[in-house]
């Protein structure tokens, strides 16, 4: 099938780039950065369990928030209203998804 050759050729792409690529400072209002990191220390009882496609993606997304999460806990600089924190492509990546 064509999309899968397409498919293919993204992913030849994305490993080209990946050694081309690393972490981006970005800006973060408080409340988001906050937020990020509310969801990294959050427990999730259980496993998952049996899980349609919408909700296996909605998942991913918050499992996306939990590492940005992390990433502010750990590397994060908080200036004021906002919070200073270099991520990583592929996280940036998953936000800009998310909004569109």
């Amino acid at each position: 099938m064509r999309y899968q050759q397409d498919r293919e050729v993204l992913a030849v792409i994305g490993a080209l780039l990946d050694p081309q690529v690393g972490r981006i400072a970005v800006r973060l209002p408080r409340n988001v950065g906050e937020s990020a990191v509310a969801a990294w220390e959050r427990d999730e009882p259980g496993e998952a369990g049996e899980e349609s496609r919408a909700e296996r993606e909605l998942r991913g997304d918050a499992a996306e928030l939990a590492l940005i999460g992390l990433a502010v806990t750990s590397r994060g600089v908080w200036e004021g209203d906002e919070v200073v924190v270099d991520l990583e492509v592929g996280q940036i990546a998953a936000a800009l998804r998310t909004a569109e």
